[in-house]
């Protein structure tokens, strides 16, 4: 079996490992446990599919919360009138559709402009939606009547998960996740080797944002009343990109081990401790940014071993020069 196959067939076994761990939950852990899977769950769909277009092209993209917002008012909209299934794939076609739209019209940007402009783009469909509800409807906000039971929504949330890292890997082998990782490493090059950089990068930002409107679309039901501030929430979208960046965004399972990580956090300390959960956040950051540039997942015993080689040398060090002052 080639190393290729072997890297494969692991990284399915993962997979279904993690499915068993998922499906295991709802019947052997508390409620507040089930409440803490579904965040984990949700964060892997959005974090894995965000590292997906973002993590191979480096394109730092901030509308992540726009798109999950668009998915979670068509949820609120429809719901009713079409089925449960329906709702979410509505809600994944229509954010996929204005990401195509948003990214013709910034993709050419890179850094930090094409960051500032998603970003600023978030708050405009924000506002524009602010709008709309005051002055159309006469209210902001929509009470969702019909909800479907804890389970439905549940392995709903953990089925986006799975295919969000199921096409990670298909993707990541296939001629389409190779131009995305070519124009991530030189665009220009890219180009000149003959890859439509431009149509490519507006198909995986449209695939990152159909998971995020169909993750969207599903938890908007955990809510019961969603308003514009709750859904388009920039902090889901800096939360993405955290939980990506630390658990490594070229990686596949670093985004799945950091959401983990990131639930468990924000479940034990946001709602006691927020201050304290901010600073983790950017202390875990800033750790990761400053000796783990790769992420969580480029931890190695390798990489251990230089810690404590480099920290037994400069102790070496300090001892020798108090020999040498004493």
């Amino acid at each position: 079996m080639s190393a290729s196959r072997q890297i494969l067939v692991r990284d399915l076994l993962v997979l279904l490992a993690f499915v068993g761990w998922a499906l295991a939950l709802p019947h052997y852990g508390s409620e507040f446990v089930v409440s803490m899977a579904l965040t984990c769950l949700m964060y892997v769909a959005l974090s894995s599919s965000w590292g997906l277009f973002c993590g191979s092209t480096r394109y730092l993209s901030l509308a992540t919360s726009a798109f999950f917002g668009i998915g979670a008012y068509t949820s609120a909209l429809v719901l009713g009138e079409l089925s449960w299934v329906q709702a979410i794939l509505l809600g994944a076609a229509l954010a996929a559709l204005v990401a195509v739209i948003m990214g013709a019209a910034v993709l050419h940007l890179r850094g930090t402009y094409f960051a500032v402009l998603t970003f600023g783009m978030t708050e405009l469909i924000l506002h524009a939606v602010t709008y709309f509800e005051k002055k159309v409807t006469g209210t902001v906000g929509r009470v969702l009547t019909v909800i479907p039971d804890r389970d439905t929504i549940y392995l709903t949330v953990l089925a986006l998960a799975v295919l969000a890292v199921g096409v990670s890997i298909i993707v990541r082998r296939s001629r389409f996740g190779l131009a995305l990782m070519g124009i991530g490493a030189d665009e220009q090059r890219a180009q000149t080797l003959g890859v439509n950089t431009r149509l490519i990068k507006i198909a995986g930002f449209a695939l990152t944002a159909a998971f995020a409107g169909a993750v969207g679309a599903a938890m908007a039901v955990r809510w019961t009343y969603i308003d514009p501030h709750t859904v388009f929430n920039p902090f889901i979208g800096f939360q993405t990109v955290l939980i990506a960046l630390i658990g490594g965004a070229t990686t596949l399972w670093g985004p799945l081990i950091a959401a983990i990580v990131f639930s468990v956090l924000a479940e034990s300390l946001r709602l006691q401790f927020p201050q304290i959960y901010m600073m983790s956040l950017g202390l875990l950051l800033i750790l990761s940014v400053l000796y783990l540039p790769g992420g969580l997942a480029s931890l190695r015993w390798t990489t251990f071993s230089g810690w404590w080689r480099d920290s037994r040398g400069w102790l070496r060090r300090l001892k020798d020069r108090e020999r040498k002052n004493g």
